[in-house]
């Protein structure tokens, strides 16, 4: 690769950059012997694969449609990526091709209802092959992330409340295999990343820890999401809130670094939206210390980020705060309304079940 002006990512190993001219960028990405080539010339894209070729014994598979399990569709909008065939042989190994569908992978009762003890036990086996399905789908799907997250927990001693749980999850994924995530065509939107973070303070009936979700957005389509639980309790919302901020803040300056290497230039500061403004206080003003001074110190890393001018934290209206949906189970109509406002949209078709 170094032979042909190609260098490797210093914070990305298996992605390979080559700059030349604007038209004539070149990115490989690598994943064991997995190729996925890409750049602004599609003729010095179709030189680089000649001598790739010469060197190595290969197949050119042409545009991109599947790559790693997932089905790249173009549509009028931008491109989609969503993984229909493996949800579909999902439904299929676990006989569920003929359930009933929903339109929410949890209901607004979701946490209390697989909380507790005292229910028969299932298979553990049968039920970590179906949450181990299930969390590989979400690299497509962000809308299952919280529900597949909290029914993770219990893959040790599984009951049949959880199992009935996970069935739930590929009941809405029925209705949903055409979904998947729109990538705007670049002229559309603008060059921008922002990222959401919110936290479910104490939202862990068992102990109390708090769920945390954040969602980064480019060019207003998802590329980094999570939805997990804290390793320390908070003992207030707006702590549960800078903690989630700050782990955050280490994904911000990552994605920034690896965009900065493919030559792709971000509109400065990168944006973090959260609805707690006591949080944005204690990220910017040091004399609140007396109420964060019990917080470790490795959760500081977002105030040192906005004193250096590398973030920007705005206050964002909870009725605007699209990481809900990674954090806690919703109504029906705010889950579809954040499903669409995260890029989850229908193959083709924005809106849906």
């Amino acid at each position: 690769m170094v032979s042909h002006e190609f260098k490797k990512c210093s914070v990305e190993h298996e992605v390979y950059v080559k700059h030349g001219r604007k038209s004539e960028l070149v990115l490989m990405c690598i994943y064991v012997d997995d190729l996925l080539i890409t750049g602004c010339n599609i003729n010095e894209i179709k030189e680089f694969k000649k001598l790739l070729m010469k060197e190595f014994e290969m197949t050119n598979l042409g545009r991109l449609k599947y790559f790693l399990g997932m089905e790249f569709v173009e549509t009028e909008q931008g491109l989609i990526l969503n993984q229909k065939k493996y949800a579909s042989e999902i439904l299929a190994r676990f006989d569920m091709e003929e359930c009933n569908i929903v339109v929410t992978p949890a209901d607004g009762k979701f946490t209390d209802t697989v909380e507790g003890e005292g229910e028969e036990s299932v298979d553990d086996t049968l039920y970590k092959q179906v949450i181990g399905s299930l969390r590989y789908l979400c690299n497509s799907r962000p809308d299952i992330c919280f529900a597949v997250g909290v029914l993770s927990k219990f893959m040790q001693k599984p009951q049949k409340k959880h199992l009935l749980a996970a069935k739930r999850v590929m009941r809405y994924i029925k209705g949903t295999l055409n979904f998947g995530i729109l990538f705007p065509k670049p002229s559309q939107v603008q060059n921008m990343l922002i990222y959401y973070s919110n936290a479910d303070w104490c939202g862990d009936g068992t102990d109390r820890i708090s769920t945390t979700g954040c969602i980064f957005l480019f060019m207003e389509a998802p590329i980094s999401w999570w939805s997990k639980k804290q390793s320390v309790v908070a003992l207030s919302t707006c702590e549960a809130e800078y903690i989630v901020g700050s782990s955050a803040a280490c994904q911000a300056v990552w994605l920034n670094s690896v965009m900065e290497e493919m030559g792709i230039e971000l509109e400065k500061p990168i944006k973090l939206l959260v609805d707690n403004k006591s949080t944005i206080d204690m990220a910017i003003n040091p004399v609140s210390h007396g109420r964060s001074k019990h917080i470790e110190t490795r959760f500081h890393y977002i105030r040192d980020q906005v004193n250096n001018g590398k973030l920007k934290l705005i206050h964002c209206p909870t009725q605007l705060q699209i990481a809900d949906i990674l954090t806690k189970p919703l109504k029906k109509e705010r889950f579809k309304m954040l499903r669409e406002q995260i890029g989850v949209y229908s193959v083709g078709i924005k809106g849906g079940c």
